[in-house]
């Protein structure tokens, strides 16, 4: 990818940052892809495409550990899970054999697992050695007639959230527009029903999560065209160009293809979240408003009506034991703003909350949600983490796997919300899910046994922990 390219995908026009300066996102500095690289950032927003090869182009160390690396989770192809590199040594960058092994690569792929279509994801290494990603690509798909598409989301060109961004660049110059949708049903099988398409974008299907969501749609009308890129399918992605709304539901991760949607095919956009009662149903008003469809606005009210008064009888014991709950939020992009909402859904209280990896508009959603001094953690360190724990008496530290044992070691109740989780929490019963892990997790005997002082101690002060 050539500087102008990473500069423009760094200058995105649909930001807030560039209307209030001209400063775009930050640049990369020494040491800020220490929470996921380019290359990371690119693989997490397409690997759930469940259908497609997804090789990476380097080092074995590179691909990772590919069965279950995320949470996404497929209705049927289950591709996406195998692990394809070309495993590139020393000998291979040295006397310049990297191509040829991508090339063969992209053929053994073929002729072993018939894919719909091959992704080529560049690395550090081979971005250094000069490999033409696009060149071998390109002499693979006229070879073979299978769509390869190269990913150029070398490491070093930055963070994870400009990877999100080259990702979706990568889909809109290549892969959308490159097929027409299936006919709508016909208006016998829905009668008085007009069906709308639209996209998701941004929206991966953690733990099967928005399996929640897609009934609720299916019944106000709306037809899924394609959700960029959990449990989608290659030939979703061609036809997103054919949507009448899209959705961006991941904060701004890849707020380029909706803009450039736009642009080029006149598809407004809104943002919204899945994640608590109150966004949730703002997202499905949020589709209606701008479909300015009257039969669509009349069935989302009532829709909304009978879920609302559906799940808060559900909740209502949840509620009891969660309420004045304080919890310490450690995660970042939408989640660092949504899940603050549905903590407060079920009247939990969010003493901070991270934003390493949010943007300008994720604070100042959050600002919005917890006022104007509310706390943003950048520094996720675990004494950092404990500290904050300590200051603010919290009960229990919601995060990412790698602050588990954090957590567990300090005594403290932890619930996992990254993508590494087994429970949905998007949509109405996604709430009710959040809501039982978090009592499950509060409530569980283990925090009384562990924080109790030994018997070979008797008298002795409680654990810091317990103080806290």
């Amino acid at each position: 990818m050539k500087p102008k390219d990473i500069a423009e995908l760094l200058n995105e026009p649909a930001c807030i940052h560039n209307k209030k300066s001209k400063s775009g996102c930050a640049k990369p500095r020494p040491g800020a892809t220490a929470g996921g690289c380019a290359f990371d950032g690119a693989q997490i927003a397409l690997l759930p495409i469940a259908d497609v090869a997804h090789i990476v182009h380097g080092p074995i160390a590179c691909a990772g550990s590919s069965w279950d690396n995320r949470g996404a989770r497929s209705s049927g192809q289950t591709l996406y899970r195998l692990g394809f590199t070309t495993d590139l040594t020393e000998q291979d960058v040295v006397m310049g054999r990297g191509e040829k092994r991508l090339f063969h690569s992209i053929k053994q792929v073929i002729d072993d697992h018939r894919p719909a279509a091959v992704f080529v994801y560049n690395t550090c290494v081979p971005a250094l050695s000069g490999d033409d990603i696009e060149a071998v690509c390109s002499a693979a798909r006229e070879r073979w007639g299978v769509p390869v598409v190269p990913v150029d989301a070398a490491g070093f060109y930055g963070t994870k959230n400009l990877g999100n961004r080259i990702a979706g660049e990568a889909m809109v110059r290549y892969v959308v527009g490159t097929r027409e949708p299936d006919p709508p049903p016909a208006a016998s099988e829905r009668p008085g029903v007009t069906v709308h398409d639209v996209n998701l974008i941004g929206e991966y299907n953690i733990a099967g999560e928005f399996w929640h969501v897609l009934p609720l749609l299916d019944q106000l009308g709306l037809r899924v065209l394609c959700t960029l890129s959990g449990d989608a399918r290659f030939r979703e992605v061609q036809t997103m160009h054919r949507a009448e709304v899209n959705m961006m539901v991941c904060s701004k991760a890849m707020i380029n293809v909706a803009r450039k949607l736009q642009e080029r095919y006149a598809t407004p956009w809104f943002e919204g979240s899945f994640y608590g009662v109150a966004d949730t149903s703002r997202a499905l008003r949020g589709f209606a408003r701008l479909l300015g469809d009257e039969g669509l606005s009349v069935r989302t009210e009532a829709l909304i009506a009978r879920e609302e008064a559906r799940i808060d009888a559900a909740l209502a014991p949840w509620r009891e034991c969660l309420r004045g709950k304080r919890a310490l939020l450690y995660t970042g992009g939408v989640k660092s703003w949504s899940v603050v909402s549905a903590l407060q859904d079920l009247g939990m209280e969010v003493v901070a909350t991270g934003t390493r990896k949010s943007t300008e508009e994720d604070k100042a959603r959050i600002r919005e949600l917890m006022g104007a001094d509310a706390r943003m953690i950048e520094d996720g360190s675990p004494g950092a983490l404990l500290e904050i724990v300590r200051e603010s008496r919290a009960d229990i530290l919601i995060a990412g796997g790698r602050n588990q044992y954090t957590a567990l070691k300090a005594r403290l109740p932890f619930l996992d919300i990254n993508q590494e989780r087994e429970f949905g929490y998007a949509g109405y019963e996604g709430m009710l899910e959040l809501a039982r892990r978090l009592a499950l997790t509060l409530e569980s005997p283990v925090w009384e046994a562990v924080r109790r002082p030994p018997p070979w101690a008797a008298g002795a002060p409680e654990p810091a922990a317990e103080q806290a």
